[in-house]
């Protein structure tokens, strides 16, 4: 099954990972993050990306492209973590793997497919 999300299904995540009122500072990253998961075909020589790919793509998104004034490492991980559950898949990354792996990004040292290759690691 290929879900596909909207700006809306971002939003309603940001409500429960940030309960706060953070107000979206750039909505152009949201809609970024939003037609980027729904590539087809992320490389030339890629197959159908998959659930794992999806989920990183929004993170690293949501991680570069900082959509809110501050907390936006929290909410990129709660968008991954409810993809990959509302895709039927969920994950059990090691304690502390999440935040690695969102530090990684943001110091250029994971690209997308690196974090897709690190979330596959922990499908359950």
């Amino acid at each position: 099954m290929v879900l596909y999300i909207d700006v809306p299904w971002l939003l309603d995540v940001q409500e429960q990972a940030v309960p706060e009122d953070v107000s979206v500072a750039d909505y152009s990253a949201l809609v970024a993050a939003v037609a980027r998961h729904k590539t087809r075909i992320p490389r030339p020589t890629t197959a159908e990306p998959d659930p794992a790919w999806r989920a990183a793509a929004l993170l690293h998104t949501l991680v570069r492209l900082q959509p809110l004034p501050h907390r936006n490492s929290l909410y990129a991980c709660q968008v991954a973590v409810a993809y990959m559950h509302a895709s039927g898949e969920g994950i059990d990354a090691p304690y502390g793997a999440l935040v690695d792996l969102v530090r990684d990004i943001q110091a250029a040292k994971a690209t997308v497919y690196q974090a897709a290759d690190r979330i596959r690691g922990w499908r359950i």
